[in-house]
């Protein structure tokens, strides 16, 4: 039976991730059980794993503009030490990363090999990660980018929107900016899915299927809650300056899915529909 390991494990991803790891042998080690920048840790957590599957990251990507040191240790440092263990030990690493690494500044969706141009210092960090992994465990990874992630065990734009939509009569969202929403339930599955494929090794894009604006979104978080998704009124990211700049567009590309034999992850509006349904992300 496959040994895993899950850094990560209480945040909002990690905890899918378990979910869908439910029945197999798992280690569950959230931030408060494993400093993934401690390489003597590092090398003890993963010695007795065959797929490490990192879901500890440093996400607050505003205050990474002016903590980028602390930012770069647990997304590019503790991604190389993880990596490096790996590699001692014959283990794969599943490795997080994010659409920031690209400019968002294109028009179509971004392959995987399109050139990285992260425009801030979050971006920048998870590059960084990226390259790490490649460089130490070249042939037993999978790093997989994602976006816009919302789910049951964390704090998300799908849950805000929900709780706005009991709270005013309409809300202002931004409808410049290009993305995939993506469930992290489906996300917890489409990795477990990778892994047991023992699909080729490289980087994926982990997105839900189709695109739509930040406004769009919020529209039909509305319209699922049988409310008026007129009460949501575009809005341009000028009126909502932010320390780290969003990429206008980061549609990622997922045809290397189709290269690997497996699907990608179904339409945004679809997941959403079942996560609002179930509750899973609106406390309803």
């Amino acid at each position: 039976m496959t040994r895993w390991l899950v850094t990560g494990a209480g945040g909002m991803l990690g905890r899918d991730v378990l979910t869908a790891l439910e029945g197999a042998d798992v280690t569950a080690l959230a931030r408060a059980d494993l400093d993934i920048t401690d390489p003597v840790a590092v090398q003890a957590a993963v010695a007795a794993s065959d797929v490490v599957v990192n879901c500890a990251a440093w996400t607050a990507v505003d205050d990474a503009e002016t903590q980028e040191g602390a930012a770069f240790a647990v997304n590019a440092v503790g991604p190389q030490l993880l990596a490096r263990a790996c590699a001692a030990t014959g283990a794969r690493l599943v490795q997080i990363s994010t659409d920031y690494v690209f400019a968002g500044d294109a028009t179509t969706p971004y392959p995987v090999d399109a050139p990285a141009a992260p425009r801030s210092a979050y971006g920048r960090t998870k590059v960084a990660g990226e390259w790490a992994v490649r460089a130490e465990l070249p042939h037993g990874h999978w790093i997989l980018r994602t976006a816009w992630l919302y789910g049951a065990h964390g704090p998300s734009f799908v849950r805000t929107m929900a709780r706005l939509e009991a709270e005013r009569e309409s809300v202002d969202v931004v409808d410049d900016q290009q993305g995939q929403p993506t469930w992290t339930r489906d996300l917890a599955e489409r990795i477990v899915a990778l892994v047991e494929a023992d699909a080729p090794a490289g980087t994926y894009h982990a997105c839900a299927s189709g695109q739509t604006s930040w406004h769009g979104l919020a529209a039909e978080v509305f319209t699922r809650l049988g409310a008026d998704p007129a009460r949501v009124r575009p809005t341009t990211s000028a009126a909502f300056v932010r320390p780290a700049p969003r990429p206008a567009f980061s549609v990622l590309d997922l045809t290397a899915w189709d290269k690997a034999g497996l699907a990608p992850m179904r339409d945004w509006r679809e997941a959403l529909r079942e996560a609002v349904a179930t509750g899973d992300v609106t406390g309803r």
